[in-house]
């Protein structure tokens, strides 16, 4: 047994000298990529380009490696190289350890450098103002529906959306004392009403206390001896806690759609996904109008919204999100006969379409 153990390290040690030594080679051609899309002033970010790195990996695997393991390694590997020249700056809704900054994470990696802001509002303004290079921040739940925040911002923006990532919302309940002991339970409200049921059936007699977030509650949980928070796997890395229980949420299928926000126009993947805004004319069948070029042509509507458009009393606008780049042709042709039916029409952006990931 020990020959073979010996055998078996041998070769693993050959294979990471090996792996090492591609690593740096691919870095210093990415360096290259680098220095000439700096001449040409191109974004250093490219998630189309990112997008087909990964989908080739994938294609290519042949396991024992699921996947998601392959994707999460390689983002890793991107976000390290990316960052060798300057790392991408990211702002999202503070504080840190939260689902707002896992989402960022699962885009940009380790080596990003992330800045919590304390709302919406400062995410769009520092990305506008070009003092950090991209935003993340939510538009949607499946459980709660639209982030009214988020899309209000989009109206008056001129911002574009560059991707997107869909996050599974799991809640664990963190703390460093067993759960017999337990007789305090921190989180922020919608998480505590999202495990209310497992709170009832295991916690029964525990208080329940709101605090700002979710990260604030594993803070505290980690202070008080006795008390336990309801976040994510990344708050209980961050503050040496335990997770005494894992995805505790009542409705196991809840997800957070984020998008990020940037200056650039993304180009096509060929599985993308355009968001746009629509001012419908105040007239009969305006609507009806603006929807028919999408049923002639069978173009995908994935989400259709309307929000007041803040310029006039009882006017609204559509958020409207279908399958598509508008660099097809047929989704100019959908875009200008919307655009003959509407007051006026923004183009939020294209970008390579996000999968569900468990």
């Amino acid at each position: 047994m020990e020959q073979d153990l010996e055998e078996l390290r041998a070769k693993i040690d050959a294979l990471d000298s090996k792996i090492i030594e591609a690593l740096n080679e691919r870095a210093n051609a990415a360096r290259a990529i680098g220095e000439l899309k700096r001449s040409a002033q191109a974004p250093i970010y490219v998630p189309e380009r990112e997008k087909n790195v990964l989908d080739r990996l994938v294609a290519r695997n042949q396991g024992p490696l699921n996947n998601k393991a392959v994707i999460s390694i390689y983002r890793e590997i991107i976000s390290a190289i990316r960052a060798l020249e300057k790392p991408t700056s990211v702002a999202f809704l503070g504080p840190r350890d939260t689902f707002s900054h896992m989402a960022a994470l699962r885009v940009f990696g380790l080596a990003a450098e992330y800045l919590p802001l304390p709302s919406f509002l400062d995410v769009f303004t520092e990305v506008e103002r070009r003092r950090i290079d991209y935003g993340v921040v939510p538009v949607e739940s499946s459980m709660g529906g639209s982030v009214s925040d988020t899309l209000d911002k989009f109206i008056s923006s001129n911002l574009k959306v560059v991707n997107e990532v869909l996050l599974h919302i799991t809640q664990n309940l963190l703390s460093n004392s067993p759960l017999s002991e337990v007789r305090r339970v921190y989180s922020k409200d919608n998480a505590i009403l999202q495990c209310r049921n497992w709170l009832r059936a295991n916690l029964p007699g525990a208080e329940l206390i709101e605090t700002s977030s979710t990260a604030e509650a594993a803070r505290r949980a980690a202070e008080e001896p006795g008390t336990a928070a309801i976040a994510s796997r990344l708050a209980a890395q961050t503050y040496n806690l335990e997770i005494l229980a894992e995805r505790i949420e009542d409705a196991p299928h809840n997800y957070t759609r984020f998008v990020v926000i940037g200056q650039q126009m993304v180009k096509r993947t060929g599985d993308d996904k355009t968001s746009i805004l629509v001012w419908v004319k105040d007239k009969p069948g305006a609507l009806y109008n603006m929807l028919l070029p999408f049923s002639r042509r069978n173009i995908n509507l994935t989400r259709i919204e309307s929000r007041p458009s803040q310029q006039k009393a009882w006017e609204y606008v559509f958020f409207i999100d279908f399958l598509g780049h508008v660099e097809d042709e047929m989704v100019q042709e959908v875009l200008a006969e919307v655009g003959d039916h509407a007051r006026n029409l923004k183009v939020l952006g294209s970008f390579p379409r996000a999968e569900l990931q468990e």
